[in-house]
């Protein structure tokens, strides 16, 4: 990987997704990831993984740089997201340190696969979850770990998001519900798609299912706005 934090980019929007979606935010971007998830939109941080290159698929950042990054755009929220980002424990609990000494909020974006550290679990304030079904058309035994599961439910601090492509894929969401006791109030089901037209016909009778069945609906802002761009 490289000398420092890989970093595929930074830069400031809106959270498109989640809890916090709407809210201005400071995303950094690590490349790396665990999973291979075949509508996944920002598949140029793992793509190349296998042979990619500091400078070239990504930068290696020293705490310093990150942080002169971070912090110049003068917003409180840090949305961190990948890849993988927990795939860097080791490297990032210095820098989250700082940037909570400076009064950011942290929010972590994660597919559910890797427990996250104690000193981890402190630093972040809330976990934006993706726990993966059979429409990532990655195996089962791969996209769902349960001490990792687990330990995101335990932790209190842990949104669940589910990315749904047809009404099959709505048993999954429910038998991973129950077996890993994922509270439901906790549970948001957002539409796959990145194309606006598809997003909004899945996402209207998504609605439907999230009024009949006490989940939350989250869309995905960045896309409907800006369409599928890096950066945005």
């Amino acid at each position: 990987m490289g000398n420092g934090l890989p970093v595929s980019e930074i830069f400031l929007s809106v959270q498109g997704e989640g809890i916090h979606a709407g809210t201005p935010s400071v995303f950094l971007r690590t490349y790396f990831c665990n999973l291979t998830c075949t509508w996944c939109d920002s598949k140029y941080t793992w793509q190349n993984q296998g042979k990619s290159t500091d400078g070239v698929d990504y930068r290696g950042m020293k705490t310093r740089d990150v942080l002169d990054r971070v912090l110049a755009f003068n917003c409180k929220h840090l949305v961190l997201t990948g890849g993988e980002p927990l795939l860097h424990q080791r490297l990032l609990p210095m820098i989250l340190s700082r940037l909570k000494k400076e009064g950011l909020y942290v929010e972590l974006e994660t597919n559910g696969t890797i427990v996250p550290k104690a000193e981890m679990l402190e630093l972040v304030d809330c976990f934006n979850v993706s726990p993966k079904t059979s429409n990532s058309h990655v195996d089962r035994r791969v996209r769902t770990r349960r001490m990792a599961l687990n330990g995101l439910v335990t932790s209190g601090k842990a949104w669940f998001k589910f990315v749904v492509s047809d009404f099959g894929d709505l048993s999954e969401v429910e038998e991973l519900i129950s077996e890993f006791s994922i509270p439901r109030d906790r549970v948001m089901l957002m539409p796959e798609g990145t194309d606006t037209t598809l997003l909004l016909e899945r996402g209207r009778w998504l609605v439907d299912v999230c009024k009949e069945r006490g989940f939350r609906f989250t869309p995905r802002l960045h896309i409907l706005l800006f369409g599928n761009k890096r950066g945005t």
